[in-house]
């Protein structure tokens, strides 16, 4: 049913999965459905290309085998997914409004975690509990692919990846008392998540979303020091360089001051 059959539909090729071919009237006895609905029901799924009919009388039904029809429903529901994207792509005109959103569903913060690494163009900064991280270390690795300066804190050993992870210095008391499984994203200092899921990483106990410059250049001054503090004495000058806020001027930053009021600041100009 999930895959877009009607609870007819779906006990009806069931059944002919158990048994087939079979007429509709063995099907409706079967199933202890009326004819009727059990002909209708045959009649989508030939459309839906799920059976087979052999002309006759009384007609008979076989089922087409699962493989070929997921691999049909999968086809199809791609060719729709581009159509659908191709159209409310058209329609969308994205704005910044500097509002705080808060997200419902695992689903929704993934997604948006997803969406928020894919469209990194600078520099990233998390903190992941071990659930996120696995999640989400494969679109860091391919955001860190195309150049994105990325660091962050763990709360395990420090994985092998291609981008910085520093263990929190708190790693094991924050882990112990923590009330659930931390995910926080700032990117480019121009947008932050901040998520709190179930400690398995499954459910949502509160989650915020933000393109608020300002909150984000925040979120990102913030993020920034807790990685130094976290990181190696022999790493950590590198870290600042790289990721401070005022040193590493991401995209936020730049929006908020202006580029020439931060490029005074930095050479020391009196404004």
């Amino acid at each position: 049913m999930a895959l877009g059959f009607t609870e007819m539909e779906a006990r009806v090729y069931c059944e002919l999965l158990k048994g087939a071919p079979a007429t509709g009237y063995r099907l409706a006895q079967a199933l202890g459905k009326a004819p009727p609905g059990i002909y209708q029901a045959l009649a989508s799924l030939e459309h839906k290309g799920a059976v087979l009919v052999e002309e006759g009388e009384p007609r008979s039904f076989r089922p087409v085998p699962p493989d070929e029809v997921l691999t049909a429903l999968q086809r199809g529901f791609e060719v729709r997914r581009r159509e659908a994207a191709d159209a409310l792509r058209r329609l969308h005109a994205p704005v910044q409004d500097d509002r705080i959103y808060h997200l419902k569903s695992t689903a929704q913060v993934m997604e948006r975690a997803r969406a928020m690494i894919a469209g990194a163009t600078e520099r990233l900064l998390f903190d992941l509990f071990p659930p996120p991280f696995g999640a989400l270390a494969p679109a860091l690795t391919e955001a860190s692919a195309r150049g994105v300066s990325i660091a962050g804190l763990v709360y395990d050993a420090s994985p092998k990846v291609s981008f910085d992870c520093v263990r929190s210095s708190d790693a094991d008391f924050v882990r112990e008392r923590w009330p659930g499984a931390q995910l926080t994203l700032v990117v480019d200092a121009r947008e932050f998540l901040v998520a709190l899921l179930t400690p398995d990483g499954t459910g949502v106990k509160q989650a915020i979303w933000s393109d608020s410059v300002y909150l984000s250049c925040l979120q990102h001054s913030g993020l920034s020091a807790e990685v130094q503090q976290s990181a190696p004495r022999s790493a950590r000058t590198r870290l600042a360089r790289s990721f401070s806020l005022i040193a590493s001027s991401p995209p936020g930053l730049r929006h908020l001051v202006g580029q020439q009021s931060l490029s005074s600041f930095k050479r020391g100009d009196t404004p």
